[in-house]
């Protein structure tokens, strides 16, 4: 499943939460205390408390602006988002290279998110790295923009030289475990919508709408 990558949050919206949350001075912590057994091994950040209000606040800000658009609703069919948490990395900071828990307190981990809330050009080094069977891909986004991707996928952060990385990340309990599956439903919704948006209404594209509700249906957890 290749991920997605998408505008999230608008301008004026990741400034003031991109403000807001380094105007809280004392709620990080070390990113170790989040991290499992084996990941705690190769991260280095920083991490708003999960406790804290400013924490509490703004990750329901993200959840809902993630519930609520119509393209990752599509792609990631998800039941329910979870272990939100603001993460910060500064010039000598990083996270190996790990894969993510399959279960944890909040909920399985089907897709992985990262929220970028700086600009690219505000830091050197950084950049998320994604593993695929043949290379790596290396992902810094424009800030306000999200990428989606299988928690299944081993990943890190490259070591920032310049500059501090702040990111908002969290995980996706999805409907549809399957990324296979969950990438052949997303297919099909996204050609029913084009011919609906391009033809309208018809008894035939009735008929698709109906195999792809009942496909979720049957696959569905």
């Amino acid at each position: 499943m290749e991920p997605l990558t998408h505008p999230l949050l608008d301008e004026a919206t990741v400034s003031q939460l991109r403000a807001t949350l380094l105007a809280d001075e004392t709620s990080w912590q070390d990113g170790r205390k989040t991290a499992g057994y084996q990941a705690a091994e190769v991260k280095n950040n920083l991490q708003l408390d999960r406790n804290s209000k400013t924490a509490k606040e703004n990750s329901q800000l993200v959840i809902k602006q993630l519930e609520s658009d119509p393209l990752v609703k599509s792609f990631a069919l998800p039941r329910h988002i979870h272990g939100v948490m603001f993460s910060r990395s500064g010039i000598g900071q990083g996270y190996g290279m790990h894969v993510d828990n399959a279960y944890m307190s909040s909920g399985r981990s089907d897709l992985s998110f990262t929220l970028f809330l700086n600009e690219p050009e505000s830091y050197e080094g950084g950049a998320l790295c994604i593993q695929t069977l043949q290379d790596s891909k290396q992902v810094k986004l424009p800030a306000g923009q999200v990428i989606i991707y299988p928690s299944t996928s081993l990943h890190a952060v490259e070591t920032v030289t310049a500059g501090e990385r702040l990111v908002c990340v969290g995980w996706i309990q999805s409907y549809i475990s399957s990324n296979e599956d969950r990438t052949i439903l997303f297919g099909l919704n996204a050609g029913a919508r084009a011919l609906l948006a391009e033809h309208g209404r018809s008894p035939e594209l009735d008929l698709i709408f109906q195999a792809y509700t009942n496909l979720l249906r049957r696959l569905g957890s």
